[in-house]
């Protein structure tokens, strides 16, 4: 078989495939062969239908197609073989299947030109002395008496308020009723629409802004128990339920009863049943700790991504279009896994439409990360960085400790997702070492924004309601 190749663009192989008369001939006698066991032909027993009649019958364009089929198959694979093309996704006919038809001639030479992908190839512009910004994120001192406050505030004790009237921080117990206020211009005679759901009794709402819909908590503020007032509040737009969404309320309220929060000292009593730790001063210790290892991974993160941004602007690689297909079924794949852990039903969100749509927007990233793994790939290559057996194998013992109760693990898969990250990390250490990064103030660079191709589904799981209602690794794969 002579086959001619060429290189083509986004990282494909073009191939003209000469198949030889022995083999179309071959081929379509055996298409022959096998209709005339099968056809099955009024006056003819099956495999005794003689030549003439069944090509009259049958047509031999259809013969011919069939037997196009096997060659145009056959041709491509054998051509694959032959020269030894490391080809990745499903090869391509270039030729017309109609012109095809017209020249194919059993006993005669055809032609068939097709194109194949294959990993690209990396061009590194520069890898080394990058310069480039990353945010510092600093310790908040302030985090530590904001989460033990947050400790004393779940394990306050209710105690009844008696005269005085409600405020912000109380915890109010209310009978309310929901309707929707009319417009300018309504009948004013006309019964008020009550809203749906928007009504209950002995409610109990901790009087704070974020707490139920503006309007509703600053208008229990100052009533006293017994008290009832209509209060004005309006619906936030965008909004969970579309129907309420930025549409304006009144609430007949009954303040029924009063109560303040009465929060436990801060003393090492409390840092014994909120912790295991046995005073007060190790348990700050041991936030202090966390919360500066949290600040630090954080710009250790920053610095990882502004990293990859700037190797990104250096490197210049043609991908084919089946390792983005590939990386896009992969992103949404992880979005569907992660909507459904959060309840929301998958197969609802993703209807046809949106497939296509989640598809189209994110092809932009979906080639940023590719382009980011075969770059960390190509420098650990050219480098000589390598992940040692000794430290998968503690890698992958550490994680099987930390989760014992995970009984099904195929350490094979682990073991290989394990390599992929110790070995980005350092790939990524290693460019870090030979760059330099300039720390500046956190917020001070452009915040980084959520793919869009997650957006409207985020923002579905993620949409504000009434109390009624109610970190990433690059992947560096084996070439």
């Amino acid at each position: 078989m002579k086959v001619t190749q060429e290189r083509l663009p986004a990282s494909q192989i073009g191939l003209e495939i000469e198949i030889t008369p022995e083999i179309t001939k071959q081929t379509y006698e055996q298409v022959i062969k096998n209709l005339a066991s099968t056809a099955n032909i009024p006056g003819f027993r099956k495999g005794k239908v003689p030549r003439p009649i069944l090509l009259q019958r049958l047509g031999t364009t259809r013969i011919k197609v069939a037997a196009l089929e096997e060659l145009i198959q056959d041709g491509i694979e054998q051509a694959v073989k032959q020269e030894a093309i490391p080809a990745i996704g499903q090869p391509q006919l270039r030729s017309s299947f109609e012109d095809l038809i017209k020249n194919y001639e059993p006993g005669k030479p055809l032609t068939i030109s097709a194109a194949v992908d294959v990993e690209p190839e990396v061009n590194l512009v520069q890898y080394t002395d990058l310069l480039f910004q990353a945010e510092e994120v600093k310790y908040d001192p302030e985090r530590v008496d904001n989460s033990l406050n947050k400790e004393r505030e779940e394990l306050a004790t209710l105690i009844p308020v008696e005269g005085r009237a409600a405020q912000i921080g109380d915890i109010a117990v209310v009978d309310f009723k929901g309707v929707f206020t009319k417009a300018e211009g309504e009948d004013e005679t006309a019964e008020p629409e009550v809203i749906p759901g928007a009504e209950a009794t002995d409610f109990q709402v901790e009087l704070q802004e974020d707490k139920f819909i503006p309007g509703f908590i600053s208008g229990i503020v100052g009533m006293n128990p017994e008290e009832t007032r209509e209060i004005a509040a309006q619906f936030p737009d965008p909004y969970a339920n579309e129907d309420l969404a930025g549409k304006a309320a009144t609430f007949t309220v009954t303040l029924k009863e009063l109560k303040e929060k009465e929060l436990p000292e801060l003393n090492d009593n409390l840092a014994q049943e909120i912790s295991d730790f046995e005073t007060l001063e190790e348990l700050r210790a041991s936030l202090v700790e966390q919360y500066q290892k949290e600040a630090d991974d954080k710009t250790q993160t920053n610095k990882q991504e502004a990293l990859l941004t700037e190797l990104l602007k250096h490197v210049e690689v043609d991908l084919p279009a089946t390792l983005i297909e590939q990386e896009v079924d992969a992103m949404l794949t992880q979005t569907a896994i992660r909507l459904s852990q959060q309840g929301l039903d998958v197969k609802k969100l993703f209807t046809q439409d949106i497939i296509v749509q989640l598809r189209e927007r994110s092809r932009t990233e979906a080639i940023e990360r590719i382009k980011r793994s075969l770059s960390l790939r190509e420098i650990g290559k050219r480098e000589s960085i390598e992940v040692t057996p000794e430290e998968i194998a503690s890698r992958v013992t550490e994680l099987l400790e930390q989760y014992p109760e995970e009984q099904d693990v195929d350490e094979d898969k682990l073991r290989s997702i394990v390599q992929n990250e110790l070995l980005t990390g350092k790939i990524i250490d290693w460019l870090l070492e030979h760059s330099s990064v300039e720390l500046v103030p956190e917020g001070s660079l452009s915040p980084t924004e959520e793919t869009e191709a997650t957006e409207e589904l985020d923002a579905d799981a993620d949409a504000p309601q009434t109390e009624e209602e109610s970190s990433d690794s690059i992947e560096v794969t084996e070439g």
